[in-house]
């Protein structure tokens, strides 16, 4: 008989990107040296583009100087991939997991994002599929409706996935998303014929999407999680 895994899920609400970043640091830390178990943030940022470690500026279509007058922040990062947009209305997990617990390697862990997202978009009767040659991501026929950079740090994983419940698509203009050209954005609203629930009952499905795929049964829910926990750690 299996142990049930369990997992940490941290409902967060709408957290500034640095400090979700911040705070991703501290817990990948911690979670190296087992001072707590495998935990994922559910949450989302202002609106914000990200450059992945390649330092892709070329694939920002606008000035930088210009990002304030749209209301955005840029942000440079050490996951992977390409540039990238988050804003309202999109649902953002960051897993902080170890990999070797589970027995999953680096292909299979972004292959089960994927899969993540690919599920929930099916129970709205969306047919979405995994990015083929040189595309990342998840995507509805040309249409790229999910995002994913991650991280992996000694099996611990950071950053992570990104899905479009009802973003304003405007901003993806001013970027070559995920480095990918002539390529469409869209979002769950405008790919599905059923009325959606709310934002959190979308994201209380990608996480139990996420879980189901992952293996953990038991969730352990913190709703309005502190963004920046304070322990006597230093930072």
């Amino acid at each position: 008989m299996r142990v049930p895994r369990s997992l940490e899920v941290w409902k967060m609400g709408t957290v500034n990107y640095l400090d979700a970043l911040k705070l991703q640091d501290k817990l990948v830390s911690r979670r190296k040296t087992h001072k707590i178990s495998d935990t994922v943030l559910s949450l989302q940022h202002p609106p914000t583009y990200t450059l992945g470690k390649r330092r892709t500026d070329h694939n920002l279509l606008v000035p930088e100087s210009d990002l304030k007058t749209i209301g955005a922040e840029l942000h440079y990062t050490q996951r992977g991939g390409d540039i990238t947009f988050h804003g309202p209305h999109q649902a953002i997990l960051y897993p902080i997991i170890s990999l070797r617990d589970i027995g999953l390697g680096a292909r299979n862990y972004v292959e089960k994002l994927e899969l993540t997202m690919i599920e929930l978009a099916s129970l709205y009767g969306v047919k979405a599929r995994a990015g083929g040659v040189g595309e990342t991501g998840v995507w509805v026929g040309e249409r790229k409706i999910g995002a994913i950079g991650v991280r992996i740090s000694s099996g611990i994983t950071s950053h992570g996935l990104a899905f479009n419940i009802d973003p304003d698509l405007n901003y993806f203009k001013h970027i070559v998303p995920c480095g990918i050209a002539d390529k469409e954005v869209t979002s769950l609203r405008r790919e599905t014929d059923l009325v959606l629930p709310t934002e959190e009952v979308i994201h209380e499905q990608l996480i139990s999407c996420f879980a189901r795929l992952f293996g953990f049964s038991d969730l352990i829910w913190k709703e309005d999680a502190p963004i920046l926990p304070d322990n006597g750690e230093s930072e």
